[in-house]
């Protein structure tokens, strides 16, 4: 089986795109998450925190600050290829959101 068919087997939901198949461990959250900037579309791989949100993210290239659109917990859940890992782990956030 494969790590996504075990991740949609266990009712986890699954973002088109947003999943390196390489990085996906049943049971163990992604780290990694690709940040896209909505202002200039700059792009830059990140590391999450497992048991934080990220509220904002300053973009390297041209300064905007990332904020969580409204409904998401976090800049990864907002502007990231993988949501946060409490969002992976536990279908919702660590900070109530």
């Amino acid at each position: 089986m494969t790590a996504a068919a075990g991740w949609a087997k266990a009712g986890r939901k699954i973002r088109k795109g947003a999943w390196n198949m390489a990085s996906v461990d049943i049971g163990m959250s992604v780290r990694e998450s690709k940040l896209t900037c909505p202002q200039c579309n700059h792009q830059s791989v990140e590391v999450m925190p497992t048991n934080a949100c990220v509220f904002f993210h300053e973009c390297a290239a041209c300064g905007a600050l990332l904020k969580p659109k409204e409904g998401d917990c976090c800049v990864f859940c907002s502007y990231g290829s993988v949501p946060c890992p409490p969002i992976q782990q536990q279908g919702r956030s660590c900070c109530g959101h």
